[in-house]
């Protein structure tokens, strides 16, 4: 039998939940780079005991807050998303375990096993954004899907979103009604 993706794709509002970084290394940052660029104004905290200097800028660039420290079960106090980026797999595990005792959302960078997520590619375009999963299999094969994407969407698919949305508090009618009439004006845009 084939291999299905099981994940459930969700967009989370990081603006207003609380996200840890255990880290301060290369992967960290490109953690903290793939956050921000997706969700500038994200909510988020460092912890390791050395940050890297393009960290440090990126970090002092968007309000993020870094400590100094190693990672102890403290830091996860009132967080709602963790990832962990350490080169230590001892302290990833651990902060695995303890997210896991307290019901927080945990990504073990590169190790499928110890997430709950992972952190797909991304296309975005306006207010339309396209997320990618491989279901982390491959890394590389959602970036190359992300930039095929990229290339395809138009520029200009905002402006089909906004008059969409402007129409649709235009449409009278029950929900069931709002929502055939949506789709009879949109099917067009999938014909072939």
């Amino acid at each position: 039998m084939e291999e299905r993706n099981e994940l459930y794709p969700v967009f989370l509002k990081v603006n207003s939940l609380q996200t840890l970084i255990v880290g301060g290394g290369n992967v960290a940052l490109e953690k903290l780079t793939f956050l921000l660029k997706s969700s500038p104004n994200a909510q988020v905290q460092m912890v390791a005991p050395y940050f890297r200097e393009e960290t440090i800028e990126k970090a002092k660039s968007h309000q993020v807050e870094m400590i100094t420290d190693v990672y102890a079960e403290k830091y996860l106090e009132g967080k709602h998303i963790v990832i962990a980026t350490t080169d230590d797999e001892a302290v990833n595990v651990q902060v695995y375990k303890d997210c896991k005792q307290r019901n927080i959302l945990v990504n073990v960078a590169d190790n499928p096993p110890y997430c709950d997520f992972y952190m797909g590619g991304i296309v975005t375009k306006g207010n339309v954004k396209i997320a990618i999963s491989t279901n982390g299999k491959s890394p590389t094969t959602a970036k190359r899907l992300r930039q095929f994407f990229e290339e395809v969407i138009p520029e200009n698919i905002d402006d089909l979103v906004q008059n969409l949305n402007i129409y649709r508090k235009t449409i009278k009618g029950n929900f069931e009604e709002k929502v055939a009439k949506l789709n009879e004006f949109t099917k067009s845009l999938v014909e072939k």
